[in-house]
């Protein structure tokens, strides 16, 4: 490996190394990395931080005992703040190093592929290296079919938005070492609600980083589950949407409006119900828009707002107030839609998309201010 990277015998290598290590509830699987990675700091000037979710298994505590003997190793305990994205964005703005890698905690990327890296890195003169589960080198034994196979789809995705990126084989990837001070104004203005670190990066880049792929032997999980649920999903939709959309929208304001298209189908569900049922199509707007407004907020909550996500009676609380802040756009929907209805044309489709459209911005901008607190 170059000198710059690996110390020779008696000398002090030129740069420093930052291994970021996002963890939660990852303890059994956190002690053998950690032993392979504090091995390499004979050869690296090396900083590890840990950056934990406030796992309720221990995961911290561990970390912190085996720092009170190891210098090099940082601890960063978040509560009230949680999600892989912002907890690698934390890590990475807290470094103090040159370099940085960053590398999952479940046992699935190798300790021995941060060297590799960080070669390329410095032989190559690039801004970043991506560790691809899909180059040609590499051997994926840790992904089931399923999981592969989507994997794939999803890059596939994020290579069409983003075409200046495009010989690379794995935007997904959660192992990739970097320059920080050529990447560091770019990782300030990643979104840390992002579906994925990298991609956000990439995105955020517009084409102007070097950058270069190494092979990963990605391995099965040892302990604990995947972190993969529908929320995860759902956040790789919005980037792509963000992405296409040139960033010129807010993420949160994509997602909003996601989950206002599911609201226009429980709206127009209860209206046609309750006109089957015999009631009027101006009787039946008003439990149709309360019922697509509750709708609208628990899957924000879900989705949209997960990492400020309301549970029991704030839930409730939120609820409430979700409905006075949407109460004047509520009627100026009912009536909209009524006018519409009874002087345009008689379709009830078009009326209640009509009163729908007039709502979304009012709601985006009040509702995140005053029940999810935030701007």
């Amino acid at each position: 490996m170059p000198a710059s990277v690996v110390a020779s015998a008696g000398s002090t290598p030129a740069a420093r190394v930052t291994i970021v290590l996002p963890t939660f509830n990852e303890r059994q699987n956190i002690q053998p990395i950690l032993q392979q990675l504090l091995a390499l700091r004979d050869r690296f000037q090396l900083e590890v931080i840990v950056v934990d979710d406030d796992s309720a298994d221990g995961t911290a505590d561990f970390v912190k005992e085996l720092a009170h003997g190891e210098p090099c190793l940082r601890l960063i305990r978040r509560v009230g703040r949680s999600g892989l994205s912002s907890a690698i964005k934390e890590g990475l703005l807290d470094s103090t190093g040159d370099l940085a890698v960053v590398m999952d905690c479940d046992g699935q990327h190798e300790p021995a592929s941060v060297a590799a890296a960080l070669e390329l890195l410095l032989a190559r003169n690039v801004d970043l290296v991506i560790g691809s589960r899909f180059h040609p080198e590499a051997s994926i034994k840790g992904l089931s079919e399923k999981r592969e196979g989507g994997s794939v789809l999803a890059n596939r995705l994020a290579r069409f938005t983003l075409p200046r990126y495009r010989h690379l084989s794995d935007f997904m990837s959660g192992f990739f070492a970097l320059r920080l001070d050529r990447c560091l104004p770019m990782i300030r203005q990643v979104d840390s609600q992002g579906f994925k670190f990298l991609y956000e990066l990439l995105s955020i880049s517009r084409g102007h980083l070097i950058v270069e792929e190494t092979p990963l032997t990605f391995q099965p999980r040892t302990f604990g589950s995947s972190k993969l649920d529908i929320s995860v999903l759902w956040d790789f939709g919005v980037s792509i949407i963000h992405t296409l959309l040139l960033r010129m929208v807010p993420r949160r304001a994509v997602s909003f409006a996601l989950v206002g298209v599911s609201g226009i189908g429980v709206q127009l569900l209860v209206s046609n119900l309750l006109i089957l049922l015999g009631f009027s199509f101006v009787a039946s707007l008003p439990p149709a828009v309360i019922a697509s407004a509750c709708s609208n907020y628990l899957v924000n909550n879900t989705l949209t707002f997960r990492h400020l996500r309301l549970k029991g009676f704030p839930l409730f609380a939120g609820l409430v107030k979700f409905l006075v802040v949407a109460s004047l756009p509520m009627l100026a929907n009912i009536g909209l839609a009524s006018v519409f209805y009874t002087r345009v044309a008689s379709d009830t489709l078009f009326a209640q998309i009509a009163g729908i459209a007039v709502v979304f911005v009012w709601n985006y901008a009040a509702s995140s201010r005053f029940v999810w607190n935030t701007p």
